[in-house]
């Protein structure tokens, strides 16, 4: 399936109007099952399932390892109608979670009452704060965006897509991902680190995911289960996930973009 469509639509410009073949993303759902049980759905841009599956059960605290992952495959839509390209079915070890941890019980309930700080409290009980670990130039933090930018091929065609990197303190990009949403953007970066056996933990020197919108709760708690110190995006940051990556020991950064940026936890990460 491809992740983009072409369609025929009226493009005004300069107070004129053409008729034009335009390039749109495409928003499939993706059927998620775990040991043969449904698991979840999610709208996605098609492309990178596995990773975007892999990277969704360690940061639902489903998997601690891609070890945890057995075979996965497209499996018959016997019983639905989104067809079989849009239905993975996972194998996880025995002992693994086999519910959505975050999404089902904490975030679909953060709508239903549930205040911040006991949001907090339920990610924090879940996993331990990061350790201080290696420090990025301020300088190396600057130059993301940009490299972010030269890899999203896709936004490029469409003007339609959020994208998710994961950098070295050095500035070298492990992986750029791309998605109509951010939340499975950041799922398939980190699902491709699961794979290559770098997350969770990475490396020695540590690593920075860059996101292409703000800062969610989600996004920061994703990332504090890929045990990912620090944190980038292009926009703001939300108070709850400030919140989270200061309890955390996470280092979260907004407005990284035109030599500038704005630290909201953990500056002690960062470094001129």
């Amino acid at each position: 399936m491809e992740p983009t469509s072409i369609k025929e639509v009226t493009r005004y410009r300069g107070g004129f109007a053409e008729e034009v073949a335009d390039t749109l993303v495409v928003e499939e759902p993706l059927e998620i099952r775990v040991n043969n049980e449904r698991f979840s759905v999610t709208m996605r841009t098609p492309g990178d399932d596995f990773s975007l599956i892999r990277g969704l059960l360690l940061t639902e605290g489903v998997i601690a390892s891609n070890a945890d992952i057995g075979r996965m495959r497209y499996c018959e839509a016997t019983d639905s109608d989104i067809g079989e390209e849009n239905i993975v079915n996972v194998h996880v070890s025995p002992g693994c979670a086999t519910e959505r941890r975050w999404q089902r019980q904490l975030m679909s309930g953060t709508s239903c009452g549930l205040c911040g700080k006991e949001a907090i409290e339920a990610v924090s009980t879940g996993v331990a704060p990061l350790p201080q670990g290696a420090t990025f130039p301020r300088a190396v933090l600057q130059t993301l965006p940009d490299k972010l930018r030269q890899q999203q091929a896709l936004f490029s065609a469409t003007g339609g897509l959020h994208a998710a990197g994961i950098f070295t303190a050095s500035g070298e990009c492990l992986v750029v991902c791309e998605d109509i949403g951010r939340h499975n953007a950041t799922d398939k970066a980190i699902g491709h680190g699961v794979a290559e056996g770098w997350l969770p933990w990475g490396k020695d020197e540590g690593l920075a995911l860059l996101i292409s919108g703000r800062a969610s709760f989600e996004i920061v708690q994703k990332a504090l289960m890929a045990r990912i110190p620090i944190v980038c995006a292009v926009s703001a940051s939300s108070a709850l996930a400030a919140d989270l990556a200061e309890a955390n020991g996470q280092t979260l950064i907004g407005f990284l973009r035109d030599k500038a940026m704005t630290i909201y936890a953990g500056k002690e990460r960062i470094h001129d």
